[in-house]
């Protein structure tokens, strides 16, 4: 029975999951299909001359339908009208009566329009001026007034040839026509926007998702109220504002990616390394170049001379722990350079007296003399070396036992002392200790100029590679 049970457990299972990441994505889709029409329905006023000539019947009815976007009758009328001499001219031709009333009534619609500029309502100035542009150059006539009734006039179409000056309006003019437009206003003086019809559905439902997750959360997690809980889907919170719509792509992003419906994994690690590696590499510049100024600030002000000079002088000292830790530093080093180092590089300091030595009595009467004897000639070198080397013992020697004497200690010190208290007094001397303060100001000063103010930019691009080699090496990795 329970080998039976375990296949059923599992079936009842994996659909309850296939079904939460369905309603995920299924929600998440809906959230990305009102970003795209709220970045429509924002772009479209501005956009709506491409919209119009790419996507004519869905601009045309999306204007009336949400932002009250009526033909303007003046350049409507003068459309029609336009229609009408083609009409006419194809049944009666340019000399007929008929034709040269409607091409009267063009030359008056056009000095009307230049007057009254219906455009400006659409705030498309800009397009008549093209209009007027395009009629000058093909007139060729300076005056607007004048190009209009130059081409509506019968002379000039039957010399220009009717068929290539209508086919001229009609794919240059007429389109710059049509994109004008009237749109109401309303009395707080903002024009008519009605997307909030189309646009409070999605509200509705997310809304109403956002109140069953609510519910949810608090159910499963006793004791969490529901403020706590709709905290917890806080993002969902813009898809609830009917202004500021434009922040819905933030709720929008977070769904995709959970849902899984889009992987922006990579964008979001790559956007991350990029914004860090930036303000690591600024946070790392500025920390140096205040540090070197406060380096810079407390030499010009003494302090440095005054710890250097007269250590005990000025403000007092606060000790944290009873210890002098110049002198516990200096007696470790010592120990550290008399008990380790100096044992492993005996040899060389053997060889160092040695030669000393040799260079030094090599030019002696008897140092020649045993050379020439037969059978010495081996004495001298070999006389040399037990005494570099006994030269060597006794002082490695003598330094130990100051170290290990409390008297040799105290000697020790009291040279150390006296090392120091010297260097004072010499620094104090003629201009040392500012030459020195002057020179390491500009030392500084050259550092912050010649490194560190380099730092950014040569960072910036060393971290971004490095990010970059590490993604794809990720990226190769996660594949195999």
């Amino acid at each position: 029975m329970a080998a039976l049970s375990r296949p059923r457990k599992i079936r009842t299972q994996k659909p309850v999951a296939r079904r939460n990441q369905w309603f995920e994505r299924l929600m998440a889709s809906l959230a990305l299909l009102n970003l795209v029409l709220v970045a429509f329905d924002l772009s479209y006023i501005r956009f709506r001359d491409f919209y119009l000539r790419e996507f004519p019947a869905l601009t045309q009815w999306y204007g009336a339908a949400f932002k009250g976007i009526e033909p303007e009758r003046t350049t409507t009328a003068y459309l029609e009208i336009v229609d009408q001499l083609e009409e006419q001219v194809s049944q009666t031709g340019l000399q007929s009566a008929e034709a040269r009333t409607l091409l009267q009534e063009l030359r008056d619609r056009s000095s009307e329009i230049i007057d009254e500029n219906p455009f400006q309502i659409a705030d498309k100035t800009g397009t008549l001026e093209r209009i007027k542009n395009l009629v000058r150059e093909q007139v060729g006539t300076d005056s607007a007034k004048d190009a209009f009734n130059t081409f509506w006039s019968q002379s000039y179409l039957e010399s220009a040839n009717w068929g290539n000056s209508i086919g001229f309006f009609n794919s240059e003019v007429r389109p710059l026509i049509e994109t004008n437009y009237y749109r109401p206003v309303w009395e707080d003086g903002e024009p008519l926007d009605q997307f909030w019809l189309l646009d409070q559905w999605f509200i509705y439902l997310f809304a109403i998702e956002l109140a069953l997750r609510t519910l949810l959360i608090s159910r499963r997690y006793q004791g969490t109220s529901w403020l706590d809980a709709i905290l917890l889907r806080w993002y969902d919170l813009f898809l609830l504002l009917p202004f500021w719509r434009w922040l819905r792509i933030i709720p929008v992003i977070v769904r995709i990616n959970q849902s899984n419906l889009i992987d922006l994994d990579p964008l979001r690690s790559r956007i991350n390394r990029l914004v860090i590696s930036n303000i690591a590499v600024e946070l790392t510049e500025i920390i140096v170049l205040r540090i070197i100024s406060q380096a810079q600030n407390l030499i010009r002000e003494g302090e440095v001379a005054k710890w250097l000079v007269k250590p005990d002088s000025g403000q007092k000292y606060i000790d944290l722990n009873d210890v002098d830790e110049v002198q516990a530093i200096s007696s470790r080093l010592t120990s550290l350079l008399v008990y380790r180092v100096l044992p492993q590089i005996k040899p060389e300091i053997d060889n160092l007296i040695q030669h000393s030595i040799t260079n030094a009595v090599d030019q002696t009467p008897v140092y020649q003399g045993l050379q020439a004897i037969p059978g010495m000639s081996q004495l001298p070198s070999q006389l040399t070396r037990q005494i570099a080397a006994e030269i060597s013992k006794n002082a490695y020697g003598a330094l130990t036992g100051a170290l290990e004497d409390e008297a040799g200690a105290a000697l020790t010190q009291k040279l150390i002392t006296h090392l120091v208290a010297t260097a004072q007094e010499e620094l104090q001397k003629d201009s040392t200790l500012a030459d020195i303060e002057a020179l390491t100001i500009a030392l500084l000063d050259e550092v912050k100029v010649n490194y560190v103010q380099r730092i950014a930019a040569e960072d910036v691009e060393a971290m971004q590679q490095r990010n970059y080699e590490l993604y794809e090496t990720t990226r190769r990795l996660g594949q195999k």
